[in-house]
């Protein structure tokens, strides 16, 4: 199998890519595939079909790279490649659009609104201000006020043009990633204070991840079948993380991630390693599927 595994891309996530693109190229090649890696920023049709490879296995973050544009891209190509179709990326990456597509299927998401530096906000606070389109925590601020909001939106709207208003839930946060549809394990994340931020994400090593932790009775079925639910009404495909957070009322969902982290701090890798699919296993069968599903569709 030769695979073509692209990163990089112009998103604010470009370093993240290129970390997780590093470590799938190397897990792919310690299962036997050969791997051509290539950097990239925005290239147009006659380059993507110019690189060599049979299946593509895109490791990019972002609105261009895993919001719809890079996929899109993709299909013109014609080659099978791992990850959602353009409409599917492109509605997960909008976290307004993504959160209402999953209210209407049963998904409890806190309530939420879009607001340009125009418009007020109406969501009582505390609240939390976020990219409509961004992941990773960039440009996230959590408001215990309505100073707060106040006092952060000038900085924000100068690089956002569109912010996502969300009311805050103080609760625990999980995640759980997906595999062709079927559930890992959940993971709750514990960082050693405040935020779980990009530098807790990628950068500091302090932040706790506690494979199938004790939850209430009924929560990880519930949390499993939410996230089954969400990942069907927003049309995903091969893998995808979904985070929610968990209060006293249950789990309160928050985004879907279509191309989840591949770094040694990522959690699908680390949920895959713990039910037995190491990264080379997993690299490896998300290639091979997407392979047979491009086989299939020829014929």
């Amino acid at each position: 199998m030769h695979v073509l595994v692209l990163m990089g891309g112009p998103d604010a996530e470009r370093e993240v890519s290129l970390k997780s693109g590093s470590q799938v190229a190397a897990a792919l090649r310690r299962g036997g595939a050969v791997v051509e890696e290539r950097v990239i920023d925005r290239p147009g049709g006659d380059e993507l079909r110019r690189m060599p490879g049979e299946v593509i296995f895109p490791v990019l973050h972002g609105p261009w790279g895993e919001g719809g544009p890079l996929q899109e891209l993709l299909v013109a190509d014609g080659r099978p490649f791992v990850g959602c179709l353009p409409a599917a990326a492109r509605l997960a990456m909008d976290k307004p659009a993504s959160k209402r597509a999953v209210a209407e299927v049963g998904v409890p998401t806190p309530a939420c609104e879009v607001v340009t530096a125009a418009d007020p906000v109406t969501i009582a606070a505390p609240l939390v201000l976020k990219p409509c389109d961004d992941g990773s925590s960039v440009d996230l601020r959590i408001c215990m006020s309505h100073a707060d909001v106040l006092r952060e939106r000038p900085g924000l709207h100068a690089r956002r043009p569109r912010l996502m208003a969300e009311s805050f839930i103080r609760g625990r946060e999980l995640t759980i990633g997906l595999l062709h549809g079927e559930t890992l394990p959940i993971i709750e994340i514990r960082p050693k204070s405040g935020l779980y931020d990009y530098e807790a994400k990628y950068l500091r090593d302090d932040t706790q991840y506690i494979l199938e932790p004790e939850l209430p009775a009924g929560v990880t079925e519930a949390i499993g079948d939410f996230a089954r639910r969400a990942w069907r009404r927003l049309g995903l495909r091969d893998v995808a993380r979904l985070d929610f957070l968990l209060d006293d009322r249950g789990p309160w969902f928050l985004e879907a991630n279509t191309m989840p982290g591949f770094t040694d701090h990522s959690l699908v890798p680390k949920a895959a390693a713990h039910v037995g699919q190491p990264m080379e296993r997993l690299t490896v069968m998300l290639a091979e599927r997407a392979l047979a599903r491009g086989a299939a569709l020829a014929h």
